[in-house]
């Protein structure tokens, strides 16, 4: 074996489940990863993966051996990060991911700021909703709006978030202003693709409408783009409409009937502790969801 590089080729291998997208990853070829992993299984002489049409996974024998690399590949980088660190810099690959909205509002504005202080950090951000397998695909941290399901991670509440109604001014003139809630039934809602029904707070007690309209996307980005454009109410995560609230293009509505509070989460790898660039990160997006809860002055980011 070669040591710590051969330890980051195996792990690789084992949680991307296959030579190619762990090729991919370290950035070099397959036919290299091959070698490397026949290597290490000659040198050790026992069977590390099992090997079939549809990918690898690793043998008792590898689920240990697996666990073992980790742990020093962790301990290197934290010695790495505590060294360098007190020349009050970062290197490596920070690689994260988030829902495409936030990611481009709010994340990515913080990822600038960083990449600034610390030019020897490298960013790998992606932008997506779909729910990605962190371990698998490689992240360092996965930024979540909801109750994360997977136990298996390390997850921080780290603002809370509502969604917030809202239309144009030029759609309220002509359909008039909602009320109530129940308001809604005579309006064009624009729609979520999968979404149920919109929820508000009335008294004490939670009320549920079932909206109603022409205009369905799974994007809020065109929800709130045909909102702009006059074609109906809206409703999205509130940092994403607050722009353009600010800019009088979107008007908030029912603002008196709160919808239910949801979180935006941080989840990362079940390390022993978060490395410094994974921390620094998060620290940055607490700063930043708290000058944005500030700057509405409601209970969300």
């Amino acid at each position: 074996m070669n040591g710590f590089d051969d330890m980051r080729f195996f792990v690789e291998v084992a949680n991307a489940g296959g030579v190619s997208r762990a090729a991919s990853r370290l950035g070099v070829s397959k036919s290299i990863v091959s070698r490397r992993i026949s290597a290490i299984e000659d040198d050790l002489g026992v069977k590390l993966l099992s090997r079939s049409t549809r990918g690898v996974v690793p043998t008792e024998a590898g689920q240990e051996f697996r666990r073992r690399c980790e742990r020093i590949l962790a301990d290197l980088a934290e010695t790495r990060e505590a060294v360098i660190g007190k020349e009050g810099d970062l290197t490596g690959q920070l690689r994260l991911t988030a829902p495409l909205a936030m990611g481009r509002r709010v994340v990515t504005p913080l990822l600038g700021k960083i990449a600034k202080n610390y030019p020897r950090l490298q960013i790998d951000a992606i932008y997506t909703d779909r729910v990605v397998d962190l371990v698998g695909e490689g992240f360092d941290l996965a930024i979540r709006i909801g109750e994360p399901r997977e136990a298996s991670l390390i997850g921080r509440k780290i603002a809370p978030i509502r969604a917030v109604l809202f239309a144009s001014p030029e759609y309220l003139d002509g359909a008039g202003v909602p009320q109530v809630p129940g308001d809604l039934e005579n309006h064009q809602c624009l729609l979520y693709t999968g979404g149920g029904d919109w929820r508000f707070r009335v008294g004490r007690r939670w009320v549920s409408i079932r909206p109603q309209g022409r205009l369905r996307t799974d994007s809020g980005e065109a929800i709130l783009e045909w909102a702009t454009a006059g074609l109906g109410i809206g409703n999205v995560p509130e940092f994403m409409a607050l722009r353009h609230i600010e800019r009088g293009e979107l008007v908030p509505l029912l603002t008196e009937f709160p919808s239910p509070e949801y979180g935006v989460y941080t989840l990362r790898p079940p390390d022993a502790r978060a490395p410094a660039k994974v921390t620094l990160l998060i620290e940055a997006l607490i700063n930043e969801l708290k000058i944005r809860e500030g700057l509405t002055g409601q209970d969300a980011c």
